[in-house]
């Protein structure tokens, strides 16, 4: 991307700025259920359910009946809860200290697909991150997760920034490719020094 074009910067949460591991979940929630955990991990999908949880189509109390359903777990929502947040490890301090440099030089914004119970999680353990950002945007709050075109165009249009002005970090290729196809500059993050080579690029860093 040409630096002369890029307005704003938009990273994603999980995988860019924060370590996360779905694995952790499955391992917790193993004593609750007579499932192997290899049956866990085959059951365990990011299904319609977790898709309209995302978008607070549909609440915790609810997402959390699916989930005992699916895994066979005799837990109660603490219970779950506990495993649900348990994917939550780290910052990831390189990009945190980027995210840090280059927001006097550029606006920066994040947007998750997450839910509330795991906004309320990820508020209080990473307050570094979250200060990192002017807004970010969540798709439980927005109604629409990555990688549907309406929710990059809202963050858009909630930015006051085109679409083509805005550079985009992601570590899931799908979210990339969404963000692509609406006209953004988007980076496929494999590793925190992909964050930084972009944004020197750019002649951010």
């Amino acid at each position: 991307p040409a630096s002369r074009n890029i307005e704003g910067l938009l990273f994603d949460l999980g995988g860019v700025l924060v370590e996360i591991d779905f694995e952790r979940a499955l391992q917790a929630w193993n004593q609750w259920t007579l499932l192997s955990i290899e049956e866990l991990r085959q059951r365990f999908k990011m299904d319609e359910a977790y898709e309209k949880h995302e978008r607070g189509e549909i609440e915790a109390s609810e997402y959390f009946t699916h989930l005992r359903n699916v895994l066979e777990l005799e837990a109660n929502d603490s219970e779950i809860i506990l495993g649900w947040n348990a994917i939550f490890q780290c910052e990831i301090t390189e990009t945190v200290n980027h995210v840090q440099a280059v927001k006097e030089k550029l606006p920066c914004f994040a947007f998750t697909n997450s839910n509330p119970t795991h906004q309320d999680y990820w508020m209080s353990a990473f307050p570094r991150v979250v200060d990192s950002f002017q807004k970010i945007f969540i798709s439980s709050e927005l109604k629409l997760r990555k990688p549907e075109p309406e929710a990059f165009e809202a963050i858009a249009d909630s930015t006051n920034m085109g679409l083509d002005a805005i550079l985009f970090f992601d570590d899931t290729e799908e979210n990339v490719r969404g963000a692509q196809a609406v006209g953004m500059h988007a980076i496929y993050v494999k590793e925190h020094k992909d964050v930084k080579r972009a944004l020197t690029e750019i002649g951010a860093l």
